[in-house]
This record gives C-alpha cells, structure tokens and sequence, in this order.
C-alpha cells in the first residue's frame, strides 16, 4: 500500500528537504506569492483528484465550545497610539482561541472576524477511529514560564492522550508576529501498530459556517467563501500530505469517510468547480502513518490574507522562518518586541504578585489575555470576550460577534485594570477610541439628544445593540477624571477631551432626552435607565446611579478644570444621593426577616417606588416577580465609588441578604467552593430568579433550541467575588481593622476565591457551576467555568484590580472627589 512505502520517511516541503525535493530555492522566491503559490501546489499528493464533494450545504454549522482554555495573539506595540507596521515589526493581525484540547476559533483581520470553527486530528487505528476533541484526556501548560511557573507568552503546550493508551499527541500554538499566520508544532507517538493521524480543519470563513467552498491544492488546503472580496485561508505543513480530500460536514467530510471503512478513500479535491455551491465545509489531510514509540514531528501553519496567494505566502513564509525563529519572535528577543517585553514593561506587577495566592501566576495570564483582546486594526477597541456564548450550540449560518464586541462598561473595567498593573498606553489608547461609539450628529441614523454611548457595537465603531445604559455613559467620565489624576492626561488634554466627549455625556446624564435609533424610540429621565447593568431591566437600579453619580461628579471637576461654570453636575449628584432611598431601599420587602425587618437595596425599582409589589420584566424564560423579591449585589458600586461609606447600615443590611445561604435556590445569591488550600471561597450569581444560564432539567444550554424555559439558571459570576472582596476591604480600613493578618485573610478569601475559578489555563470565565439541577453534557463540576464565555475580560480586570487594591491597601476604583464633595 501506497502509505506504507512512507511510513517513517515523511516528505519535508517547506524546508532544506523541500527544496531538494521541488529544485527550487523557496527561500528567493519568499517574498513573491505567486512564486511561493507555484512551489507548493507543484508538491502534489500522493491520490489523483477526484470530483467535487456531494452533500451540499452539509450540517447546519455552529461555533465552537466557548469555555477556552487558552486565547493567543502576536505582541505589538504602539505607534503613536496606532498599529503600524515599522523596519522592526509587523503586525500581525491573526487571534486564536483554544478549548477542549484542540484549536478553535481562530481569526483573521477585525478581532471579531472568525475564519476557522476548529481544527484537531482524527486519529485511525485497529478498529477505532477517534477525534480528538472526544476521545482524549488533555492537559495544558505555558510555552514560556519563569521560574514561578508565571506565564511570559501567550503559546501553549497541549497534550491529549488517549483514553486507552494507544497514542498521544503534543501540540505547540501561536502565532507569527510578522505575519498573518498561526503555527502549529505537533508531535505524534503511538504505542501501538497501525496508527495513522489525519488533520481535520471546518472553516468558517469571515464570520459564519454556511457560506465556504473549500479545496485541495498540491500539499495546501484552501477556503473562501463565494464574495468577491473574501478572506482565504490555507492550511499547509513541512511534511507532504499522503491524501487529501475536501468536503461538506456530516454528508461528505475526511470524518464521515473516515468512519466507513477507516481509510481516506473520497478524495473530491474541491467542494465546488462551480465556485458558487458553498455551505459547512470541512478540509481533511491524511499523514503518515506512525511508527511505534518513534515519534513524528510536524510542522503546521495556517496563512490568512485577501486572496490565496497572500495566504499561502503567510503560511509558507512561517514555515520557512521555522519554528524556533517564529516562536523567539512571538516571545521577544533582541531583534523585536515580544509578550516578554510587554509583562517587563509592568512595573507594578512584582509587587502585586506577593499579595496573590498562587504567586502572581493568573496575574500575569490576566495581563496577557487582557492586552490579547484588543483589535488591531481599531486601537483600543477592547473586547468583552473572544468566544460565543455557548458557541456549540449557536447557529453559526449568520455571522455574529458574539462577545467580540465593544461594551463602554465591560470596556471601562479593562482600562482601569490596564491602569492597576502600570500600562498607561493602552487605557489612553482606549479612552480615546470611545469617541468612536459615542452617540453624535455622526451617527447614521440616529434622531434625538447626543452623548451618550451605544450599548454594543463592532470594534469598527458599526452599531449592533441601541440600548440606553446610563452607566455605560458615566464611565467614559469616570476614566478620563482617573487618567487625568494618574498624569496620563495633562490638564490641557483632559480639558479638550471635556469638551469633545465628556460634556455632552455629562449633559445627557443631568438631562437625558429624546432617543430614536433602529427599534429604539424612547424619551430617557435620568437617573432612570432603560438598561441597567445586565441589559434586562428598566428603573433605578442602585449600581447604574451609583455610576451616574460619580461621573457627575467628576464631570464637575473636570469642568472647572476646562472653565466651564457647569455645577449643575455636583448639585444633580447630590441630589441623587439623597434619593437612593426614596427609590432603591425598601422598607417593606418580603426577604428582611433574616434583618430584623431592616431596610434594603433592591436589585432595580422599575417606577422607583420600591415599597410595592411591581413585578420585574421578564427575561431569559424567567417570569417578573415582586421587586423586592430580587437581590443583587450591584449596591456595593456605591462602596466602591465613594457615593457610600461601607459602614452605612443599609448597605449591612444589604450584604447579610446576599450572603443568605437559606434562600431557595432560584432567589439564592451566595454559594460556597472549595479552595486549592482547602478553605471555602465564596462565589456570587448576579441576582435572584435570573435565567441566563443552563436549563436545570435537561442540562442543555441557554437557548439552545431557539427559545428560553422556565427553569434556565444563571449560575456564579467569579468576578463578583472580587467585588465583595473589594467592599471588605473598604469595611476593613472604615473600621481601623485593616492589619497584616486581616489583610492575609481578604487575600486568601477574595484574591484565592477568584483564583479557584480559573481553569487549566488560567482562563477565568464569566460563569461558572453552582452545582445545582443537571450537570449538563459536560458534566461539570463545582466551580468549573461553563460553556458562557471564558475568559471574560471583565473577571480578569476585576482579578488584576483586586490585587492591585490589596497591594495599596485601598479599592482602587475608588473615587475620593465623589467622597469628599458628597459628605453627609
């Protein structure tokens, strides 16, 4: 048999071998993609083209499993606040995403933009065929660590085992940072005969599944979609493919050939000569087959660009440079920036390190994957996750950012983590950036008041949700005040950004007005929000005023800074802190018997009267019920800001609910998890009665058959414990308790409890398992992230603030001017 002439002798394309086998020197013909393009198809492989591949459109396509394990991007640094290409560095504008021991989500161009649903290997054997994303145990750890186990890259080492010992495979990902490729290292052994891997990659090509025509071209596989100005994508590595086949997922794919007979035998070397019949696409390449214990080492790269040859030419180009060159590169060394020069840059990090539970290693992945959720193209347009919520079970037909996506509120926890950890760059970078998605006679379509900032947009600045959020309008202030006291603004620069940016958000926070965008068509009377800080509810909610009042705040400082006689801004914020009680505290609520019948925030008051029984609206399958029904813990923005001393016996009161263990699990908020040293940690769901989560019943996930039930349950948000931890420690200091032993125990209940949430990867995620109702297919585990998003940039910026507040023994979201200007 063909395969077996070639068994322990794989053919090298890419490199000296390459050379000898084509006569030709690829190395002088690197920078011509058409030469590069001729190179490579001349290495054919082994089987003759067959016809194109049947089973169009194929299965309907989804995402990938969000809850990863490791996200990965190139380092590059600013150039005047911009990402330009320079003598000394790209930029290399490819991010990647791992999950289940296999590359997922991988994309090229915007950070939102996919390309590739997932890539892993199918592996055959005597009577078996596996996947790897089923049928292995896999572990994760950094490329690059120092001598802490600290992570200084964003490139992993993955290895998957089988379940019966039969083989294993080793995988090194990054990217090159002086292309728009990614580089796979792989490693394969078997310990058994007659083990033969294969690569399986499903495209989705810019930004949806339904859409791609993939093919075969010489020792390259290939995908677009049928647009004229298409991304391509191609698959090619330094050992010759034995086959390859492309096909149509579910009906005529390397997989569903695979699991026949075991052989690669329907070789359609496209899946349209039409160039027009597109759908779920997948791409398959035979490898030889394994020796045993004689490991086969490969190397696999993966070119974007606007057209084939240019992808080609970035894949080829990677695999030329090596892998050593690339993975020095992606690092740092002496010719260009790498992650290493980013985390030395980070003055305050040594210091924060010693005031963690682990020894600074989440810290210093929080770093990493903060920075690595920022567009390219867009600078400063920070992102709330590179993943789609529950991604396996999402429709991938249309395109959607999912979490890729711009939040000012999501956007304003990141900056102000950058910040926390001595990067100055990028929150003035992203402070800047937010003109772009501020509300103005610019903004297509829109009629009413400008000022205030679109609820979500693409990190283009194209709209996608309307919503009014008014703390997502205050934060924008908040930053600038915080950057102006840090010296990263000078007086004339924060007092021209008033003026362009701050005071017309200001304005709207005192006047609010006539809004008309797409759905949206409503009259806005701060501090009433048509969105509070979960997007569900309209009312007075305690955590968006709390927002409303420090940006009014500070808003007046920075206006008498720009000479602008505007003290309205102080007297309204005065003002809205004398009415939280009148519209956020109930008096009469049916939960404060565990109180002594005391006073309590409520989550939201729809009318501001939180003494009735108005219902809720209902969201996420969960019918509305009695306001006062609903905890949330939003009322500790109040602590946090500065609007509220922690000693205020309302914000007490508040706390004893939310840590009520004997609530009946739909209005529970407190839970407990077990802690690597063994102590329990406390972790916190956003609110009672809220759905946003797996169905407890079946297991399956949010929405997963296109509508909401009754029993979905949003489990624990791990950066809620940062939130509680923050509020002790500002209890601590308001009481004189705050000493060394007192400050050990806020790190090791609060600064751990965030660390027990992170995964294999140091990933921290935006939900994780409460262990209440069905385990779900994946069977989870007390305090595993699920399959929401992870990781969330807004847990890793609550993770990075909490330490650095623990390091300065004060909450560093803390706003002294809201404090002193707001005294009782």
């Amino acid at each position: 048999m063909l395969h077996t002439n070639v068994l322990n002798k794989p053919k090298k394309l890419a490199s000296t071998i390459a050379i000898v086998l084509l006569g030709l020197n690829l190395s002088a013909c690197s920078n011509d993609p058409e030469n590069l393009t001729s190179a490579l198809t001349r290495a054919q492989p082994a089987t003759a083209a067959v016809a194109s591949a049947p089973g169009a459109p194929g299965i309907e396509p989804t995402w990938a499993f969000s809850g990863k394990t490791g996200i990965g991007t190139s380092y590059v640094p600013y150039v005047n606040g911009q990402y330009v290409a320079s003598e000394h560095q790209a930029v290399s504008k490819v991010w990647f995403s791992v999950a289940q021991g296999i590359l997922t989500e991988t994309m090229y161009g915007l950070i939102h933009n996919a390309q590739l649903k997932e890539l892993q290997f199918i592996i055959t054997g005597k009577d078996f065929v596996d996947t790897e994303k089923k049928d292995t145990i896999t572990t994760i750890e950094y490329l690059h660590q120092d001598d802490q186990g600290r992570p200084l890259s964003l490139a992993y080492k993955i290895i998957n085992r089988d379940t019966e010992g039969k083989y294993q495979i080793e995988k090194h990902i990054f990217t090159d940072p002086n292309r728009h490729s990614l580089m796979m290292k792989v490693i394969f052994t078997a310990y058994e005969e007659g083990i033969t891997p294969h690569l399986y990659a499903n495209p989705h090509i810019d930004n949806s599944g339904a859409n791609d025509i993939a093919f075969v071209e010489g020792n390259a596989l290939i995908a677009h979609t049928a647009e004229q100005d298409s991304s391509f994508m191609t698959i090619t590595s330094d050992t010759q493919f034995v086959k390859a086949q492309a096909g149509f997922v579910g009906r005529s794919d390397g997989l569903v050939d695979l699991q026949d007979n075991g052989q690669l035998d329907n070789l359609y070397q496209t899946t349209s000569l039409d160039r027009k019949t597109v759908g779920n696409v997948a791409l398959t390449a035979q490898l030889p087959s394994l020796t045993v214990n004689q490991p086969l080492t490969i190397n696999v790269a993966i070119g974007f660009g606007d057209n084939q040859q240019q992808s080609m030419a970035a894949a080829t180009q990677s695999l030329l440079t090596g892998y050593d060159a690339v993975l020095s590169a992606y690092l740092g060394n002496d010719k260009q920036l790498g992650w290493q020069d980013y985390l030395a840059s980070l003055t305050p990090l040594n210091d924060m390190a010693v005031n963690t539970a682990d020894n600074g290693q989440l810290l210093y992945a929080s770093a990493l994957v903060l920075k690595a959720q920022e567009d390219k193209t867009h600078a400063g347009a920070l992102i709330a996750s590179l993943s789609n919520p529950w991604g396996d079970t999402v429709s991938a037909k249309v395109g959607s950012t999912g979490y890729k996506a711009v939040w000012p509120r999501d956007f304003y926890q990141c900056a102000m983590a950058f910040l926390a950890m001595g990067d100055t760059q990028t929150p003035k970078v992203a402070f800047e950036y937010l003109k772009k998605v501020q509300v103005s006679q610019q903004t297509p379509d829109y009629q009413g008041t400008n000022g205030w900032f679109l609820q979500k947009t693409h990190v283009d600045g194209q709209i996608e949700w309307v919503g009014v959020q008014l703390d997502q309008t205050a934060m924008p202030i908040m930053l600038g005040w915080k950057l102006w006291q840090a010296g990263v603004f000078t007086d004339a620069e924060i007092s021209t950004w008033y003026h362009q940016m701050l005071k017309p958000a200001a304005d709207f926070l005192v006047n609010g007005g006539k809004v008309k965008l797409d759905w949206n068509d409503v009259t806005i009377t701060p501090p009433h929000t048509q969105q509070e800080r979960w997007e569900e509810q309209a009312g007075y909610s305690p955590s968006t005023i709390a927002s409303v009042i420090a940006g009014l705040v500070a808003a007046s400082d920075l206006a008498k800074l720009a000479g602008d006689d505007q003290q309205q801004y102080l007297a309204i914020a005065t003002k809205l802190k004398q009415q939280l009680a009148a519209t956020t505290i109930t008096t009469q609520g049916g939960l404060n018997s565990a109180i002594d019948n005391q006073a309590y925030y409520l989550r939201i008051s729809p009318n501001g009267n939180p003494n009735t029984n108005t219902p809720l609206l209902d969201n996420n399958g969960k019918p509305g019920i009695d306001q006062r029904q609903i905890l949330d813990a939003g009322f500790l923005e109040l602590v946090r800001y500065g609007v509220t001393p922690a000693t205020d016996s309302v914000i007490k009161n508040s706390v004893k609910l939310i840590d009520n263990t004997d609530l009946e699990h739909n209005l529970r908020v407190k839970y407990e998890f077990v802690a690597k040293d063994g102590s329990t940690v406390p972790g916190y769901r956003r609110y009672g009665n809220d759905g946003y989560g797996e169905d407890t019943q079946t297991g399956n996930s949010y929405a997963e058959n296109g509508s909401n039930t009754i029993d979905q349950r949003g489990r624990v948000w791990p950066f809620f414990t940062g939130e509680r931890g923050h509020y002790e420690l500002a209890l601590a200091k308001a009481t004189n308790q705050l000493n060394q032993q007192s400050k050990q125990q806020l790190i090791s209940t609060y600064v751990q409890g965030m660390e027990t949430f992170a995964n294999a990867g140091l990933m921290l995620p935006e939900q994780a398992w409460d262990g209440v109702g069905h385990p779900t297919r994946y069977q989870y585990k007390l305090g595993d992230g699920t399959n929401s998003a992870t990781p969330l940039a807004w847990t890793h910026a609550e993770y990075v603030k909490l330490v650095r507040s623990m390091t300065d023994e004060q909450v560093w979201d803390f706003y002294p001017i809201v404090a002193d200007k707001l005294k009782d």
